[in-house]
């Protein structure tokens, strides 16, 4: 066998593979003398029918198979032989040649890019420091004020803030459209439930009363068929109803806390926002170090790879889509183009990550596995109970071992960089969405 390997533009290669007639005849000669051995032919005893007539009847047949068979076995087999690691599935092209030639193919495919990991002693981690305070806690109890607020109805004009009571209309071009009307539906203004200019166009308003608003839908509003079009709604309002806060006690503490007194109920609060809190660092000093691996090694990668993870991202994507969608909004197919640059990314920083982890010889052990689990467990009422679960279920005990696995590359590069403190707070580090 003859192989030959042609480097074209980027991480394209053509190798060339030419399989000589005796290795063809070799193995057709092969099948055939197994066929005859057990064919059963008119006018012969089953296994007796001369070479001779079975070539003549299965020939074609055998060779057909052979080459199928062949381009496969020869393709792996000269790929080793080069040592080249291709990046997806090849463009075979047969070569144009006589059968007492042998037959022959060009194979065109991308290779697995190289990746050197290049050093970080010059790279700079800010890691977020910060603490829950008594204020923050305050804030989280007005919070949950808020969950349990009663509405009373009231008889004045509505404000921002109060709860109505509304029927409506929607209308385009003066005609209904669907999904447009309904009745009693309760609306807190202020809450940005609706589309701009809706709720500021009702405060004010009282019970019994209606107005009529002209708006405009978002660009990109969900439903397609009513995307940056004009619209007028017709709106009666039948109740105005103001919140009233519960008081902070024992009462109020036991819905939300067992020990069921305020003091309990603040320290739960505050063992949930120091995990937060510390969620929020790990994340924030993740995406840190991910990005610095990027921008370091600055990796090329095949096009085969990228449209492959863009095709993964988009039937995601179009599959949650399709949880949502309604009458007036079908399943849409999804270019994949708006994927390649996240695509592009995604295996620019798994090819990288995948190095470091080689190269490193990092591995995952039982006990930061098991302290993962337990981490995870915190949260849940019966804590045991997740983490037994986490133990009887192997795909998803190996989908954790990936993410201590990306954890232990974080700690890796965080040993190889500068890492400065960055003061910060609570509100902070978690409205930012980190």
């Amino acid at each position: 066998m003859q192989v030959s390997v042609e480097a074209k533009e980027g991480f394209e290669r053509c190798m060339t593979v030419e399989v000589p007639a005796e290795r063809i005849n070799s193995e057709v000669e092969k099948r055939l003398k197994k066929i005859a051995s057990t064919a059963r032919l008119d006018g012969f005893r089953p296994g007796k029918a001369p070479i001779s007539v079975i070539r003549g009847r299965y020939d074609g047949q055998v060779r057909e198979e052979v080459f199928r068979d062949m381009l496969q076995s020869t393709y792996f087999e000269a790929l080793s032989q080069e040592k080249l690691q291709p990046a997806g599935e090849p463009r075979i092209e047969p070569l144009e040649k006589p059968p007492e030639d042998g037959f022959g193919y060009t194979a065109i495919f991308e290779v697995m890019p190289e990746v050197a990991l290049k050093e970080m002693a010059d790279v700079t981690i800010k890691r977020p420091v910060a603490r829950v305070e008594e204020t923050d806690i305050d804030e989280m109890v007005e919070k949950l004020r808020m969950q349990r607020a009663a509405w009373t109805e009231v008889d004045r004009a509505a404000e921002d803030g109060d709860q109505i009571i509304i029927n409506f209309k929607g209308y385009i071009d003066d005609e209904l459209f669907d999904g447009g009307s309904a009745d009693d539906v309760p609306l807190k203004l202020g809450a940005d439930q609706m589309i701009d200019g809706f709720e500021s166009g009702l405060v004010g308003i009282k019970a019994g009363e209606s107005r009529t608003l002209e708006l405009t839908f978002p660009e990109d509003y969900q439903a397609a068929n009513l995307a940056g079009k004009d619209a007028r709604f017709e709106v009666e309002a039948t109740k105005v109803s103001i919140s009233e806060l519960p008081e902070v006690d024992e009462e109020f503490a036991k819905t939300f806390s067992p020990t069921g007194d305020i003091a309990g109920l603040r320290g739960d609060i505050r063992a949930n926002m120091e995990r937060e809190l510390n969620s929020r660092v790990n994340a924030n000093v993740k995406e840190q170090a991910m990005q610095a691996l990027l921008d370091t090694n600055n990796l090329e990668v095949p096009v085969a790879l990228v449209e492959e993870e863009a095709g993964k991202l988009k039937n995601q994507a179009e599959a949650e889509m399709a949880e949502h969608a309604t009458a007036d909004n079908q399943k849409q197919e999804l270019p994949l183009e708006i994927f390649m640059d996240n695509a592009k990314r995604r295996v620019a920083l798994g090819l990288i990550i995948g190095e470091v982890i080689k190269v490193n010889n990092i591995e995952v052990n039982a006990g930061r596995l098991k302290e993962k689990i337990e981490q995870i467990a915190a949260d849940y009422e019966d804590p045991k109970t997740v983490v037994d679960w986490y133990y009887s279920n192997k795909e998803q005990l190996s989908q954790l071992e990936n993410v201590v696995l990306e954890e232990l590359v974080v700690d890796w590069v965080l040993d190889q960089v500068k890492v400065e403190d960055e003061q910060t707070s609570f509100a902070g580090l978690t409205s930012g969405g980190a």
